[in-house]
């Protein structure tokens, strides 16, 4: 295969990837609510409407478009993750319609495993999300640290993330980044999703990483784990059960006709699979379930869990920009 055919076929299936959505038949028994969007009129910062409503504490992140902020609410002297977004450099990198995109869904769902969005507002400069602040860390630091998962504690954090899909994709709502990175670990030791889309195959390379250590595919080179991918061939280390090893080589099926997920059962074929045989999702769901780490956290204020960066002040100017790109947000 050329370099040419191999990135056309790489576009084909990442195109596929990110477009395979099972929407589970609403005739059908669910775990989960009924389907509904919250609007952010009923969030519980409806009348904050500026940053200076806030005293900005440390920061806890940072991106491509700003940074996260760990912030103080003034009057109600709650704690809140504020994501600070600059608009130029949404603007330059061609990721407006992206970001609304964000702020739609999270304006529209309500789940456990998900961050959920307390309000949203702008100012000349810059868009802001707030957000719950869930301070246990990122399941990628806590995975780093551990080397991989026991299958019992990879289970647990899967049953969430699959729980957490089988919501979204009932909503149309498709989750194409899930990773380790964009997983927060709450003050229980359970998930909170955060980013915009998914699919069945990425529970797949979660759960292998998980029990694994390392990703299913990868290499020094980028292309090079492209090529693997196409490949789809994976090798599956010798520790691994044979349970896990039938369920993550349904998941990562190529062809998305035969991945679990997105089959005529749906999420029905993950959640009945025998390696999921010891998880009770309602008691997963209801939060029931001993968590097997519970993160160390003194108080809601606490963000000991994540790295330090260098604190900015966000950028502001003298007249609005972008006002009608961002007309919506």
């Amino acid at each position: 295969m050329t370099t040419g055919q191999l990135v056309r076929h790489l576009l084909e299936m990442l195109t596929t990837l990110s477009t395979s959505l099972h929407i589970p038949d609403p005739r059908q028994e669910s775990l989960l609510l009924p389907r509904r969007c919250l609007r952010v009129g009923t969030l519980s910062l409806k009348h904050t409407s500026q940053f200076s409503d806030f005293t900005c504490v440390k920061t806890v992140g940072t991106g491509s478009f700003g940074r996260v902020c760990l912030a103080q609410h003034k009057r109600s002297k709650r704690y809140y993750a504020i994501k600070i977004l600059q608009k130029a450099k949404i603007v330059k990198l061609k990721q407006v319609e992206h970001t609304l995109n964000e702020k739609r869904i999270l304006s529209c769902i309500n789940f456990p495993f998900i961050v959920a969005l307390k309000t949203h507002f702008k100012d000349n400069a810059n868009l802001y999300m707030a957000l719950e602040f869930v301070n246990g860390g990122e399941l990628f630091s806590l995975l780093r640290r551990e080397g991989k998962f026991k299958e019992d504690t990879a289970r647990f954090y899967g049953s969430q993330v699959v729980l957490a899909l089988e919501y979204l994709h009932s909503m149309d709502i498709a989750y194409r980044d899930l990773k380790p990175e964009n997983l927060l670990i709450d003050r229980r030791g359970y998930l909170k999703g955060y980013s915009r889309a998914v699919d069945w195959w990425a529970v797949g390379v979660l759960i292998f990483e998980m029990i694994a250590g390392y990703p299913p595919f990868f290499a020094e080179q980028a292309l090079q784990v492209y090529e693997k991918i196409v490949a789809g061939k994976v090798r599956f280390p010798f520790f691994m059960s044979t349970d896990a090893k039938e369920l993550l080589g349904n998941l990562l099926q190529g062809d998305t006709t035969k991945r679990y997920g997105n089959m005529r059962n749906g999420v029905a074929d993950i959640q009945s699979h025998v390696w999921f045989a010891s998880i009770d999702w309602v008691d997963i769901l209801e939060q029931k379930v001993k968590a097997p780490h519970v993160p160390t956290v003194i108080d809601e204020a606490d963000a000991s869990n994540f790295d330090d960066y260098l604190e900015e002040t966000p950028d502001t100017n003298a007249s609005m920009l972008y006002a009608e790109e961002f007309a919506d947000f």
